[in-house]
């Protein structure tokens, strides 16, 4: 028989007695744990939490679960958020003219690899609106040109957050989209935008990173997915990995080897979003793999 399962994720003070207040409260509304972790930071003095349950129950109900825990969270000073398991996110993708993590997360959606809704695809040019097609998801070509004022800047933007609220986007990937966003931009997506830097941050910030690192005669190249604040490069990291290089590579190379990167970085972070295992910690993260 198949049960409703959920995902409880929580952050709170650290205290004794949270894992025991968490599964004994499970216990009595006839939930059955499936798999837990938890983390305690010495350093913020939090403890984070990720249980992913079956509600074994049909007489408790999703409104009774959300009611009854409120009471828990309330007494531990919890932030904390229930999720459907089953329930796929919804995620607007954004891209600009460099379309190889763009192309990465679609096949990825396609073959079932990444449990999500693709609602919309947003670029400021309109190199992909083809690949779209193919995937039948709705492409919104909102140019932006270069230099463009403040005031066109923000009427672009207003119209990205009008199809962000049009189909309930719970997480917006900037894949290669190459804008920066406003601070006002920022604060509204703040915790579901994710951005792929090519780069392993801190090092080699802005813009060309694999022509800073070839300058320097680094001997590896990375890539950074983190959210999106409005200090550029600057926002909590959610993964990187990097890879070697030589001395006998030009930018060129090190663009063509970094893009690799860059697909398996983000697909990472976004899988580990939309199935609700990163915490905020912070200027940190906390992800529970």
């Amino acid at each position: 028989m198949m049960y409703p399962e959920f995902i409880l994720t929580l952050s709170c003070p650290d205290q004794r007695g949270i894992v025991h207040r968490v599964s004994g409260f499970l216990a009595e509304h006839g939930c059955n744990i499936i798999d837990s972790a938890q983390f305690g930071d010495a350093q913020s003095q939090l403890f984070f939490m990720r249980v992913h349950f079956a509600a074994e129950d049909s007489s408790v109900s999703d409104a009774a679960l959300r009611k009854d825990f409120a009471e828990v969270a309330g007494a531990m000073r919890m932030n904390w958020q229930l999720h459907d398991a089953h329930k796929k996110p919804r995620v607007m993708l954004m891209v600009s003219k460099i379309g190889h993590c763009l192309n990465d997360l679609l096949f990825r959606y396609r073959s079932g690899l990444l449990p999500v809704e693709i609602p919309a695809i947003v670029s400021n040019h309109m190199d992909f609106y083809q690949l779209a097609a193919s995937y039948n998801i709705p492409f919104h070509h909102l140019p932006l040109a270069a230099g463009a004022s403040p005031e066109a800047k923000q009427a672009q933007e207003e119209r990205v957050l009008e199809i962000v609220k049009t189909n309930n986007i719970d997480l917006v990937v900037l894949a290669r989209y190459m804008q920066i966003l406003s601070p006002a931009m920022c604060k509204a997506l703040a915790g579901r935008a994710i951005n792929i830097h090519h780069s392993f941050l801190p090092s080699f910030k802005g813009a060309k990173p694999y022509y800073q690192a070839h300058e320097r005669g680094v001997k590896l190249i990375g890539a950074t997915a983190h959210f999106v604040t409005s200090d550029l490069d600057e926002g909590p990291i959610i993964e990187q990995d990097v890879e070697r290089v030589d001395h006998s590579m030009d930018p060129d190379t090190l663009t063509a080897i970094g893009r690799d990167v860059e697909c398996v970085v983000l697909a990472r972070a976004v899988k580990w979003f939309v199935e609700h295992r990163i915490l905020l910690n912070g200027h940190r993260t906390v992800v529970f793999k």
